[in-house]
């Protein structure tokens, strides 16, 4: 995926001069509806549902899951039904349009003004697929390395690298499948994979001569691991209960960690930090449109905008949002990324079916090495 990241840096910096505009409420189809979120877990909290129905009349219920593919299975087995709104990552936009899970949005019904013009261009791929808009962006955030100040082994050029240094072993946590990413992107700047890291996910043959050096490496440095994660909360669980000391985490988990006092440190590898965004997206037979747009324009105001960063630690797509955040989350974000650490995030690029199929082969040969 291809985002202006310059840009985004700008459209954070000035969103704080923007004013909120009023909010248009829609009583008629306020009354008697009720919209069925199904968004990562953590992500709505109930201050955002009462604040949601205190400014359009509509009740609201959440559901969370905690994986882009528990998302895309649930609405696949459910054929798009069950739910009116959802939250997958842009990149694996194309596959629901694929499967014929999720319908367009009507463009003229968004209050895009509400919207950094950087996330919204940025979005375009993924989000825009022939020629029909897909997805509306809420928020963007990175993995990257979070440490135990007292006790990790760090570089002083932080590393993909540093997790399998000797002095970390018996105390890293990845998530399988990106993992292999961190490493790949690790060997390609040591000049040792046999294609660009990018290729992988433009063929089968560049993805696979890359992955088969990507996983050998994983597989050798195995040992090293306290525990995988695959969702938020096992993440956090590896710093908390199960000795991990070093990882390569959401940022959620270590602004998280952070505000428990846990002595807990997150930045961006010289590689680049493996950068996502997120947005709002409607499945194919959603029984409540109508809300879905009255959610989308009420998200695209600095207060709902603000409340998602204090809830989940990541980045608002909602311009103003910034300028109403604690000081402990600004200086989170500060400490974290430096002006070249922006200018040099990985986005994921889009994810097809066939890599997703070969991507999870080699993520279970390492789970299971």
């Amino acid at each position: 995926m291809t985002l202006s990241r310059r840009q985004f840096v700008k459209g954070a910096s000035i969103a704080g001069a923007v004013a909120a505009t009023p909010f248009s409420i829609n009583k008629a189809i306020a009354a008697n509806k009720e919209l069925r979120i199904y968004a990562w877990a953590g992500y709505i909290t109930d201050e955002m549902l009462a604040d949601f129905k205190a400014k359009t009349g509509i009740n609201a219920t959440f559901t969370p899951y905690g994986t882009n593919d528990e998302l895309m299975n649930s609405l696949r087995a459910t054929d798009g039904t069950g739910f009116d709104i959802i939250m997958p990552t842009v990149d694996r936009v194309p596959g629901y349009v694929d499967y014929d899970l999720i319908q367009p949005l009507d463009v003229k019904r968004v209050n895009w003004d509400g919207c950094l013009e950087s996330a919204l261009s940025g979005s375009d791929v993924g989000g825009i697929v022939n020629g029909k808009r897909y997805f509306a962006p809420s928020d963007w955030g990175t993995e990257a390395i979070a440490y135990n100040k007292d006790y990790a082994k760090t570089s002083k050029e932080l590393s993909y690298g540093d997790l399998w240094l000797p002095e970390n072993a018996g105390g890293v946590t990845v998530r399988g499948h990106s993992a292999l990413v961190g490493i790949g992107l690790w060997l390609e700047k040591a000049g040792k994979l046999p294609f660009p890291l990018l290729d992988s996910y433009k063929t089968e043959k560049a993805m696979r001569a890359n992955f088969e050096v990507i996983l050998k490496v994983a597989v050798e440095h195995k040992g090293a691991l306290a525990q995988f994660w695959s969702t938020e909360n096992e993440a956090q669980g590896a710093f908390r209960t199960n000795g991990a000391v070093i990882g390569q985490t959401w940022d959620s988990t270590a602004f998280k960690l952070q505000s428990e006092g846990e002595p807990i440190a997150y930045g961006a590898p010289k590689e680049g930090a493996l950068a996502w965004m997120e947005g709002f997206v409607i499945p194919k037979n959603a029984n409540n449109v109508d809300s879905v747009y009255e959610f989308i324009n009420w998200y695209y105001t600095p207060e709902a905008g603000a409340m998602f960063v204090k809830s989940t630690g990541y980045n608002s797509t909602s311009k103003g949002a910034d300028a109403l955040l604690p000081a402990e989350t600004k200086q989170f974000f500060q400490d974290s990324y430096s002006e070249q650490d922006l200018a040099n995030l990985w986005w994921w690029p889009i994810q097809e079916a066939w890599y997703l199929s070969l991507r999870n082969e080699y993520q279970d040969r390492y789970l299971s090495a």
